[in-house]
């Protein structure tokens, strides 16, 4: 893989993830309700879905994927019932100061599933991968060492901009002390997390 054809896919993968969408609003939602508690887990889950769509791709499995949207739907509506979940626990939980929530109580698994889930069954992720990445790399004449060119600039791009937004949430959830704020705050973000849901199912 040349050069340039890796730098055009660094640059239109970039900004793919930063690009707003279920899987952006997920992690400023749960970054404003928690702060930076298991963001590590829940970006390592969208790592991993990304890696597994590209490896899907690279692999001439895209029709597979296609032809069985069976199993496509019941990923993608189980990333939309944890996003359900997550909203329905910050709109219930009792309001506390920011650090002191009691919605921490989630296994590094279970937020991990999560957003695995997500990753899995986010359309636009679907799509980047299965239409737009061939049209970047030529999968057809990918070698080993180009698919780990490529599969370490998502492990290298992700986790970047998906932990930028992470802590300019948390910086922003910080500054909001008040119980009245925090309160909006929790329901606030559970809408997104709701609206994020709603997005993954109907897409």
């Amino acid at each position: 893989m040349s050069a340039s054809g890796l730098f055009v896919f660094f640059a239109v993968y970039a900004l793919a993830v930063a690009t707003p969408g279920p899987a952006v609003a997920a992690v400023i939602a749960r970054a404003l309700a928690r702060g930076a508690h298991g963001a590590p887990a829940f970006i390592a889950g969208f790592i991993l879905g990304d890696l597994a769509w590209f490896a899907c791709a690279a692999l001439g499995l895209a029709v597979l994927a296609q032809r069985a949207y069976a199993v496509f739907l019941v990923v993608r509506y189980a990333g939309a019932l944890y996003l359900l979940y997550v909203a329905w626990r910050l709109w219930r939980t009792p309001v506390r100061a920011p650090g002191a929530d009691g919605t921490r109580r989630e296994g590094r698994l279970q937020v991990f599933a999560g957003s695995l889930a997500l990753s899995l069954g986010n359309p636009k992720t679907m799509i980047f991968f299965l239409a737009v990445l061939p049209t970047v790399v030529d999968l057809r004449h990918l070698t080993a060492g180009g698919f780990a060119l490529v599969a370490a600039v998502i492990l290298g791009v992700l986790p970047l901009v998906m932990g930028t937004y992470t802590l300019c949430a948390a910086r922003a959830r910080g500054s909001l002390a008040h119980p009245r704020a925090t309160r909006w705050l929790q329901r606030g973000t559970g809408a997104l997390m709701a609206g994020a849901a709603l997005a993954v199912a109907t897409r």
